[in-house]
């Protein structure tokens, strides 16, 4: 099965290197403090979506610094400080589900997440990221330790992450399409993204990557299992995710369209020999630029999980009855450019039920950046289909006000 992950990853990149198209990074304050640069420059309309500036700081391993002063000496090059941020949600949710209860009465999360990231240059080729939640006791929730390396305009890099609800594209990922949780095209990635309405992103994750970007194109290719905690016994007989894309510029348009791949199965625990196994695939695109004098993003995706088998193993990413799968559609309008932006978003998904399976979910927002580090966002849920929602998820329509911060 290594032999197979190598073959897949050679062959994905001769693919990727017959698309090379010349075109004209995840940056949070900690990372605006290293390199100089505003939010704006990295991200595109409102963080954490990231621009090809983003990307190409993401791909460089978090290590371009700026102004901000270096420790320096041989085999040493170091910000002179450890740049830290803290990330805080506070959002008012109302469900309209019959309990009277939490969010049917309508419920202030403050904080609704909140976190502690370090993260940035660790040396010329050394780069990681560290997130601690605040509301949580126990470990890392997520972390990466990445080695960078520059070959003439395209990066290549290997490294190690965990995490404890970003799914295994965590190791690299730069689209804005949900493949993995954090970078999702606006409101709950369950709503908008097929990636995370399926299980396949979203979920514990830790392993080893091995990826390669420029500005034409990214391969990620990574050997992981489905837990996060400081160890997990399986040796190297871990399961495989494969990511690969294209990003050319075309018509002024910031664009891309990749495929993910996770198949394989793994062994994990101390005390057990269950094998798990994880299935599926994805197919994503997003373009982003400008009409009228307006920014405007558009995200697609496509994701399908086949139905668990029946051999007594455990499936950490199945369906159950049917195969889930899921198409999802969604636009980000800047009316106010670079201030305020209008998002709809609709999803037509398959939950994996024998029969009855079927969902749309449709989200609009309405989205005000008070600073490039603090946005407010209303949305606007609503769930129908062949299911019934209110007795499957307890209710049909959803309203969120969210203040989201970077400091």
């Amino acid at each position: 099965m290594k032999k197979i992950l190598v073959i897949t990853l050679a062959v994905a990149l001769s693919f990727v290197g017959s698309f090379i198209i010349t075109q004209d990074a995840q940056a949070i304050p900690a990372f605006s403090r290293q390199t100089g640069h505003a939010c704006n420059t990295c991200h595109f309309q409102a963080f954490p979506s990231l621009n090809s500036f983003g990307r190409a700081f993401k791909a460089s391993g978090y290590t371009q610094i700026g102004e901000q002063g270096q420790i320096k000496d041989d085999d040493l090059s170091i910000p002179n400080v450890l740049n830290m941020s803290l990330i805080v949600k506070a959002r008012y949710q109302q469900t309209n589900g019959d309990t009277k209860a939490g969010t049917d009465r309508g419920q202030i999360q403050v904080p609704d997440e909140a976190s502690l990231m370090a993260g940035g240059r660790g040396g010329e080729h050394v780069g990681f990221l560290l997130e601690r939640g605040l509301k949580e006791t126990g470990g890392f929730d997520n972390f990466k330790l990445i080695f960078p390396f520059d070959m003439g305009g395209t990066t290549l890099a290997a490294g190690a992450f965990t995490t404890a609800d970003q799914g295994a594209g965590y190791g690299f990922e730069v689209l804005n399409t949900g493949a993995i949780k954090i970078h999702k095209p606006i409101g709950e990635g369950i709503d908008t993204s097929a990636q995370q309405y399926t299980g396949l992103s979203g979920t514990a994750a830790t392993g080893i990557v091995l990826y390669g970007a420029s500005d034409m194109f990214f391969v990620n290719a990574s050997l992981w299992g489905p837990s996060h905690s400081d160890a997990i016994s399986s040796g190297l007989n871990l399961a495989q995710y494969i990511r690969a894309a294209v990003t050319p510029n075309l018509g002024g348009f910031d664009t891309a369209i990749g495929v993910q791949y996770w198949g394989g199965e793994t062994k994990l625990g101390e005390a057990t020999s269950a094998t798990y196994v994880v299935q599926g695939t994805a197919i994503d695109a997003q373009a982003q630029g400008e009409i009228g004098g307006m920014p405007l993003g558009v995200y697609l995706t496509y994701a399908t999980v086949p139905k668990a088998g029946t051999d007594g193993k455990t499936y950490a990413i199945a369906a159950s009855g049917a195969d889930k799968n899921a198409t999802s559609i969604a636009a980000n309008l800047g009316i106010i450019p670079n201030k305020a932006s209008v998002a709809l978003s609709y999803l037509m998904g398959k939950n994996g039920a024998a029969s009855s399976a079927g969902e749309n979910r449709m989200d609009i927002a309405l989205i005000y950046k008070i600073a490039q580090n603090v946005k407010v966002q209303l949305d606007y849920a609503t769930m129908s289909g062949d299911v019934n929602q209110k007795t499957a998820y307890g209710s049909d329509q959803k309203t969120t006000l969210m203040v989201f911060s970077a400091f």
